[in-house]
């Protein structure tokens, strides 16, 4: 039995899918403008435990997770970096790549499907125009808007009043829209933009409706599993559900999971606070491993205070835990029957199974160490659960050696550059991050 906590309800309910031998799971992906961050592996980690978990419990699991190829910020990297916005693919190129690295070394499967949007053109124009038609959207000088009035349920998932949305709604300069809360479908682009043909002109996706196009393209009009990150919740999640709810008249998703927050000094990590770690970065201190560990060493829903000692600490832990399971004739491949044989097994089970409760589960590992050193086919038994539904092979790591990363080289060339302008105070928080990431800085006098 696997409950689950539903964002959408507000509690936790016993997971129960539409097909009873098979699960639809939807996670929302990245935008390619960059390089992927800590907050992106606690994301895809933790849903990737969750797919493994299902697909071991004998579901078939059909699981989604999209590539947002064209935005605002890519485009302006484009024009930035190329000097030309019509080449824009060639910036989520190079970061889909980047980041499809990122997840193999932190072991993470790859979904059944990764659509890009602008492979999926037409089935969001069609979606859109489906909207038009049903008087749920507008047409605006180019524009479509989804009309907020159209959906009494609008603010069910965030748990958000309309009218009290409408009383602190920014007054926004756009005379095109019936309603401040009324969101973009469609933009219209003015002649030479990168856009693409649509019945209202020429123009391109706003973000929420791709989710909405892309599910109905993979899953049809519901959902088993629909997650993300804690602020997806509003607007984007909550706007996908008025966009396929309001065409469908169907419930889009029966199950909403969000993770929460990174945090860096009780702060939620972001680029403008200067508190932001690629996950390259981390990887040049510490093994993809050990990050994973200590990102399950957490419950995905609580706020995770990004801390380098604590990986620190983590990674002793992990070490514990592969000397306990460094035994060369453990079969790691063995089927889930088998491995649900051991008792312990079992009691991680219930853990992970009660909305994936990870630290519930590693406090029943360290828990039984002596029986676990004692009992060889209970070891082999629990390290191949560890191997097939946590997604490590608790084997012992390999000696890291620091590597000159392009986004260290970014940071020692933006410290440089902060001396040269006498910015010390931006010189001196770029040295403390580059000493967290393992580096030992010696300056020259200017």
């Amino acid at each position: 039995m696997i409950t689950i906590f539903n964002t959408l309800t507000g509690k936790k309910e016993q997971f129960a899918s539409q097909n009873p031998q098979a699960v639809s799971m939807y996670v929302c992906g990245i935008t390619p403008y960059d390089y992927a961050h800590i907050g992106h592996g606690r994301v895809y980690v933790t849903f990737d435990v969750l797919f493994r978990l299902l697909t071991f419990l004998g579901y078939k699991v059909s699981y989604c997770r999209n590539f947002t190829d064209i935005d605002d910020k890519i485009i302006a990297r484009a024009q930035k970096e190329l000097n030309d916005e019509h080449k824009f693919l060639e910036i989520p190129k190079k970061y889909i790549a980047a980041y499809t690295q990122d997840m193999d070394r932190l072991n993470c499967l790859q979904p059944n499907y990764q659509p890009c949007v602008t492979d999926h053109m037409s089935e969001i124009i069609d979606f859109i125009q489906g909207l038009v038609d049903a008087g749920k959207a507008y047409v605006a000088d180019g524009d479509v808007y989804f009309s907020i009035k159209q959906f009494a349920e609008y603010g069910k998932l965030s748990k958000r009043n309309l009218d009290d949305l409408q009383v602190g709604a920014r007054v926004e300069v756009n005379p095109k829209k019936k309603n401040p809360l009324d969101f973009v479908l469609w933009k219209g682009e003015s002649e030479g933009g990168v856009a693409w043909d649509s019945p209202w002109g020429k123009g391109r996706p706003g973000w929420h409706i791709e989710c909405s196009a892309l599910a109905k393209r993979y899953f049809g009009n519901t959902i088993d599993i629909h997650a993300g990150g804690l602020d997806l919740i509003f607007p984007h999640h909550e706007n996908e559900i008025a966009q396929s709810e309001g065409l469908h008249k169907k419930q889009f998703a029966n199950y909403w999971m969000h993770n929460g927050f990174v945090q860096v000094n009780k702060e939620k990590m972001s680029k403008s606070l200067d508190n932001f770690f690629t996950l390259r970065d981390v990887f040049t201190q510490f093994d993809p491993m050990v990050v994973r560990f200590y990102l399950l060493s957490h419950h995905y829903k609580a706020p995770l205070d990004f801390s380098f000692d604590d990986i620190v600490a983590c990674q002793k832990s992990y070490q514990k835990l592969c000397r306990v399971f460094d035994d060369a004739n453990c079969d790691v491949n063995q089927n889930p029957s088998q491995i649900m044989q051991s008792e312990i097994v079992n009691k991680m089970l219930n853990f992970l199974g009660d909305d994936l409760n990870t630290p519930g589960m590693w406090g029943v590992v360290f828990e039984n160490i002596s029986i676990i050193n004692q009992d060889a086919t209970q070891r082999c038994q629990i390290k191949a659960f560890i191997h097939q539904v946590i997604g490590l092979p608790v084997a012992p790591l390999p000696e890291k050696e620091q590597v000159m990363t392009p986004e260290i080289q970014q940071l020692l060339q933006e410290r440089e550059q902060a001396r040269a302008a006498k910015d010390w105070e931006k010189s001196d928080t770029i040295r403390d991050k580059l000493v967290q990431l393992g580096w030992n800085i010696q300056d020259k006098k200017i």
